[in-house]
């Protein structure tokens, strides 16, 4: 028979649990670890140190734990939030405050990854994220702190998933990952989503698609809303073009455009330039060359591109449309401007694609201006892209 309970780290982010540390009163807290670890109270008296008979005393409100020791003792023995019990540490009080302002620097961190500053979305969320890592190690974590902390986490890999060297893709996936372990154990759909969405995309930059398409098609499923799906969409269907299924891709790319049509606008992945440029890489990755350049060939407006660093993706990729009807003046073109952005913007893997793509000898001095261009980025120190 499965064991259901939840292991010691997690006791206190279920819904019962929750209920439990809301309500503030000492008996509650106990009766709630007990009952969810399976302790008969002869076990929890002896790990505590107290009495079975004073445990049973506890839970029916008939004694009363107030002096600062024991509740301490209390805190550090069933991993319990200090604030929960009504305790504050000044290490603690500290950790609350840093709370408080814990979801402004996530919402600071992705606007400013989605702008194209991800450099400063990793250096503004590394601080927190440290923290909220080591309350984690401790064990002494409610809903809100592991919510935080798989905001944080997922936004991290994200914006390293935008300034890492294909070579080091592996740690955005990563911290992805960690993301979607911690949103897991949360009854919050909304965040499972999410995350679920972004670990699907940098699991894609590092080939591997087959899981990509799983984590993207559990998100579509999550989905509640148009504008859910129109966020999930446009990633499932260059997932799928990336795994060379053509079906899979057909039909996602025209569910996003439909969504598009239903919804207008939404973030920097519904819109007309970036679905332009899915279904531009999904026709070359299913071996549809010449209808990729015949839609590479049709006029688009570069100024609309949603973030700068979506300038140098549509430009790669219409690059590499031109190149397979052997207009090599317009994917040169098309791959110099895109240098100039990913340069300026610190976006490595788009260097390492035109680097890829000017192999040819007519495209030497392209393909040696984008070599100095990213042992330029190599330099530059990441937070977090060690782990």
């Amino acid at each position: 028979m499965t064991d259901h309970r939840p292991t010691p780290r997690w006791l206190w982010v279920h819904p019962h649990a929750r209920s439990a540390l809301a309500s503030g009163d000492v008996g509650t807290i106990v009766a709630c670890y007990r009952r969810l670890t399976g302790l008969s109270q002869a076990a929890l008296g002896q790990q505590l140190g107290y009495d079975p008979s004073y445990i049973s005393l506890l839970e029916r409100g008939q004694r009363r734990i107030t002096d600062h020791g024991s509740l301490s003792h209390l805190s550090r023995a069933l991993a319990i939030p200090p604030h929960a019990l009504g305790i504050t540490t000044e290490d603690d009080a500290d950790f609350r405050a840093a709370l408080q302002f814990g979801d402004s620097t996530v919402r600071l961190a992705e606007t400013a990854r989605q702008a194209g500053r991800a450099t400063e979305a990793a250096e503004e969320l590394w601080p927190l994220t440290a923290r909220l890592e080591a309350r984690l190690a401790e064990g002494r974590v409610d809903a809100p702190t592991i919510a935080l902390l798989a905001r944080a986490r997922v936004t991290l890999g994200t914006s390293l998933g935008h300034v890492l060297t294909e070579e080091q893709l592996a740690t955005a996936a990563r911290w992805t990952g960690k993301a979607l372990t911690l949103a897991r154990h949360l009854d919050d759909s909304e965040l499972l989503h999410h995350v679920l969405t972004m670990h699907g995309n940098e699991l894609r930059k590092i080939s591997r698609t087959g899981a990509a398409i799983a984590r993207l098609h559990h998100a579509l499923a999550l989905s509640t809303s148009p504008v859910q799906r129109g966020f999930t969409l446009p990633l499932l269907a260059r997932a799928a073009g990336e795994h060379g299924d053509a079906d899979l891709f057909d039909r996602t790319i025209a569910d996003a455009e439909h969504t598009l049509a239903e919804t207008g606008n939404n973030g920097i992945l519904l819109t007309p330039y970036s679905l332009r440029e899915i279904r531009l890489r999904g026709l070359l990755n299913t071996g549809r060359a010449h209808q990729a350049a015949q839609l590479a060939h049709r006029p688009i407006d570069t100024t609309t591109a949603p973030a700068p660093q979506w300038g140098a993706i549509e430009r790669i990729t219409t690059a590499n449309a031109f190149m397979a009807l052997g207009d090599h003046q317009s994917a040169s073109d098309a791959l110099t401007r895109a240098l100039d952005i990913a340069h300026r913007h610190r976006l490595p893997h788009q260097i390492q694609r035109i680097l890829r793509t000017t192999t040819a000898p007519h495209q030497s001095d392209l393909h040696h201006q984008a070599g100095a261009a990213l042992q330029d980025l190599r330099q530059l120190t990441v937070p977090g892209r060690g782990l």
